[in-house]
C-alpha cells in the first residue's frame, strides 16, 4: 500500500477533507433522524396456519376427513419441515412450519402453494366443511393496544365508536393494520317453546324454511324505459325486530305471528367467541400494527396526537385506555442506548487522554462522532434501523472504532517525538500500519460472518450485528487513514527544531513549515513506570515464547471447558415492565367458567392498584403478539354456529 499514500493525500488536500468532515456530519445526522426505529429487527415469521371447521363432528371424524387430507397436500410443498395439527370436535388447526434454513424471499411462495394446493383439493372434503382458512400473517405484532370502554353503553354502541376510531388510525402515517379484540357478533334469538309447537301442529324445520325464504335476496330481473334501467326487487326483508315479530307463517291451513308462538329477542353471540376486558370491566381493543421499516417512536407521537382528536369525539362516558405502549419500550432502549453510547464514551476518552496525552487522546475523541455520523448514514443507505440487535452492535463497535485512530495517532506521536515532521510522520503511519490495520479490520469483521451468512431464524435475527461491525470498522479505518492525519496536523504541539527535510514532495507553504517545524512531547502520557512493566513483560514473552504458546492453549481449552456452562438462550430476559399470566382451566370447560376465575383474578389485582399501571384479560383467546417473543395462542374451543 505503499504506491498511493492515503495519509498524505489528505494532508495535501486538507480543505477537502474538513470539507468531508463536516458533510460526513451532516449527513450522520440527516440519516440518523431518518433510521426506522422498532423495538426488534424485521423478523419472517416461518409459520402459517391452516384451520377448517365441521360443526357437530367428533375429534376423530375431524382428524380422518378432513385433518389427514389437508395435511398430505401440504407434506408435498417444498421448505415444509414440520406439519402439527390439533384436532378437536368441529374444528382442526393445523400448523405449517418451514425449515429453518429456508430462505426468507421464499416463504411469501411457500405461503401461496400451500393456498393452491389445499384450495384444489377442498372439493374432497365432505359436505358441510367450513374452510379451509389460512393465515400467514401469524406473526403480526400489535405493538400498540387500546381499551375503549363506557359506563352504559352495549357492545353494538362501543363497536360503532370502535370503527369511527379505525377509519380515523388508519390515516396515521406507518400504521399497518388494526385489530378489534373481544368484538361480539350480534345475533336475533328465537326461543320457541316445544309444548305450544306441538299443539299448533309447527315443526322447527318447518319454522327456519319459512325464516330463511321470508329473508332471501333473489334476483327477480330488471326492465328498460327510454332513458333508465329499473331493477325488480321483491319486498318483505326483516329491517327491524318488530318486522320479525310480525312475520306471518303460514303452514298448512292456519297463519300465526311469529311473536305468537315463539319469543324474538336482540343480543349477543352466546356463548361467545371471546372477550376482552380492562381493569375487570368489559371493553373493547383495539391493537395497531406499524408498516415494516416504521419509525415506531414516530408513530407514537402520531398515534398521541390522534388519540387527542379522538377523544374529544367521543360520547360523555366513552374512554380510551392505552394498554400496551410499545413506543415508550422502545424510547427506553433508545435512551438506554444512548447512556451507555456516553459511558462508552467517557471510557474511551478517559483512557485515550491517560495514555496519550491530552492533545492526541482529543484527535481519538474527535474521530468518534465522526465514524458514528457516517455509520449511521450507512446503515440509512442500507435500509438497517434501530433495535435492540443494532443498537447492541453500536455499543460493541464503540470499544473497537478507536483502536485504528489510537494506531495512527501514536505512530505519528513517536515519530513526531524523534524530530519527524508532521507530514513525513503521517505518511509514515500510513507506509507502516496501514496494511495491517486493514487486515485486523477484515479478521474482525470476519469474527461476525458466520452470523451474517448463517441461513437459519437465528441468522436473520441477529444479522445486523455483522452489517453494523463491519460498517463501524471499515469506516473508522478510513478515519484513521484519512482524517487522524489531519487532525494531528492541526492538533499536535509543535516546536521549531533542527530541519528536517519531507520525504514528498510539497507545496512551498509546506515545505517551508515542515522544515522548520517539530512536535514537542506531549506532556500527560502514561507514567515512565507503567511503561517500563510493559516493556519487561513483553521482552518476557518473547524471551519465553514456549511459555506463552503454552499459557495461550490452555486459556483457550479453558474457555472451551467453561462455555458449557454459560447460560444459552436465544432471548435475553425481558426487560419490559409487563407480566403475562395464563390461566387455563381443563379443556373442556365452558367460556363462563373462564370468566369467573378471571375475575377473581382481577379482584386480585385491584387490591395492588399502587403497583400496577393497568392490567387487562383476554378470555376465551390469548393475548395478540403485543411484541415478538410472546407466543400467541389460539381461541379456546368453543360452540360455534356455523
Amino acid at each position: 500500500m505503499s504506491s498511493f499514500n492515503l495519509s498524505a493525500w489528505a494532508l495535501r488536500h486538507r480543505n477537502f477533507v474538513l470539507y468531508l468532515m463536516v458533510l460526513t456530519l451532516g449527513l450522520g445526522i440527516f440519516g440518523y433522524t431518518k433510521l426506522g426505529q422498532s423495538e426488534d429487527p424485521p423478523f419472517t415469521f416461518k409459520v402459517m396456519l391452516v384451520q377448517a371447521y365441521w360443526s357437530g363432528a367428533t375429534a376423530q371424524e375431524i382428524e380422518s376427513q378432513v385433518t389427514e387430507r389437508i395435511e398430505k397436500v401440504i407434506l408435498e410443498t417444498a421448505h415444509v419441515d414440520i406439519v402439527r395439527s390439533f384436532s378437536r370436535p368441529g374444528e382442526t388447526n393445523i400448523f405449517v412450519i418451514a425449515k429453518d434454513d429456508a430462505p426468507s424471499a421464499a416463504m411469501p411462495d411457500m405461503f401461496y402453494d400451500i393456498r393452491k394446493r389445499v384450495g384444489d383439493m377442498r372439493h374432497t372434503l365432505p359436505q358441510g366443511v367450513v374452510g379451509p382458512l389460512f393465515n400467514d400473517e401469524f406473526g403480526e405484532t400489535y405493538g400498540n393496544i387500546f381499551a375503549l370502554t363506557g359506563d352504559g353503553f352495549n357492545f353494538a354502541q362501543l363497536r360503532d365508536a370502535a370503527d369511527d376510531i379505525r377509519k380515523e388510525l388508519l390515516l396515521v402515517k406507518d400504521v399497518a393494520k388494526i385489530l378489534s379484540i373481544g368484538e361480539q357478533e350480534e345475533r336475533v334469538t328465537i326461543t320457541l317453546a316445544n309444548s305450544k309447537l306441538a299443539n299448533l301442529g309447527f315443526s322447527v324445520q318447518q319454522l327456519v324454511d319459512v325464516l330463511q325464504a321470508q329473508n332471501a335476496i333473489a334476483a327477480v330481473g330488471a326492465y328498460n324505459t327510454a332513458t333508465d334501467r329499473i331493477y325488480v326487487r321483491p319486498a318483505g326483508t326483516f329491517s327491524d325486530l318488530e318486522d320479525i315479530r310480525n312475520l306471518p307463517i303460514t303452514i298448512g291451513n292456519r297463519t300465526l305471528r311469529l311473536h305468537e308462538v315463539a319469543e324474538v329477542t336482540r343480543g349477543y353471540a352466546d356463548p361467545p367467541h371471546s372477550t376482552f376486558r380492562y381493569q375487570g370491566q368489559e371493553a373493547l381493543g383495539i391493537g395497531i400494527s406499524m408498516r415494516k421499516g416504521g419509525d415506531i417512536i414516530a408513530l407514537g407521537k402520531s398515534l398521541d396526537a390522534a388519540l387527542v382528536r379522538i377523544e374529544s369525539q367521543l360520547p360523555v362516558g366513552m374512554e380510551l385506555h392505552r394498554v400496551n405502549d410499545q413506543p415508550t419500550a422502545v424510547k427506553r432502549s433508545i435512551n438506554e442506548f444512548l447512556k451507555v453510547v456516553a459511558e462508552a464514551v467517557i471510557i474511551v476518552l478517559a483512557v485515550s487522554f491517560l495514555s496519550l496525552g491530552m492533545r492526541a487522546g482529543a484527535v481519538v475523541a474527535l474521530s468518534i462522532p465522526l465514524v458514528l455520523a457516517a455509520t449511521f448514514f450507512v446503515m440509512y443507505l442500507f435500509g438497517i434501523g434501530l433495535h435492540k440487535i443494532s443498537l447492541g452492535s453500536l455499543v460493541l463497535a464503540l470499544g473497537l472504532l478507536v483502536d485504528d485512530a489510537i494506531i495512527a495517532i501514536e505512530v505519528m506521536l513517536v515519530k513526531m517525538e524523534e524530530g519527524w515532521d508532521r507530514v513525513r510522520a503521517a505518511s509514515f503511519a500510513y507506509t507502516t500500519t496501514a496494511f495491517p490495520m486493514l487486515t485486523g479490520t477484515l479478521i474482525t469483521a470476519a469474527g461476525f460472518l458466520p452470523i451474517a451468512t448463517a441461513q437459519s431464524s437465528v441468522g436473520e435475527f441477529t444479522r445486523s450485528i455483522f452489517q453494523v461491525i463491519t460498517i463501524a470498522l471499515v469506516i473508522s479505518w478510513l478515519v484513521a487513514v484519512i482524517v487522524i492525519p489531519y487532525l494531528g496536523y492541526k492538533l499536535l504541539k509543535v516546536h521549531p527544531a533542527k530541519e528536517t527535510p519531507p520525504s514528498l514532495p510539497l507545496s512551498g507553504e509546506e515545505q517551508n513549515s515542515a522544515a522548520t517545524l517539530t512536535p514537542s512531547h506531549d506532556k500527560g502520557r502514561v507514567g515512565e513506570g507503567f511503561l517500563r512493566w510493559f516493556r519487561g513483560l513483553i521482552k518476557a514473552c518473547v524471551a519465553y515464547p514456549l511459555i506463552v504458546i503454552v499459557l495461550t492453549v490452555a486459556t483457550f481449552a479453558g474457555s472451551i471447558f467453561m462455555f458449557q456452562f454459560v447460560q444459552q438462550q436465544f432471548f435475553p430476559d425481558s426487560t419490559r415492565m409487563e407480566l403475562v399470566v395464563d390461566l387455563k382451566l381443563p379443556e373442556g370447560s365452558s367460556l363462563q367458567a373462564t370468566e369467573a376465575e378471571t375475575r377473581k383474578l382481577e379482584q386480585y389485582l385491584d387490591t395492588q392498584q399502587e403497583h400496577i399501571e393497568n392490567f387487562a384479560a383476554y378470555v376465551g383467546n390469548g393475548a395478540p403478539r403485543f411484541y415478538l417473543p410472546l407466543d400467541q395462542q389460539l381461541p379456546s374451543p368453543v360452540l360455534r354456529n356455523l
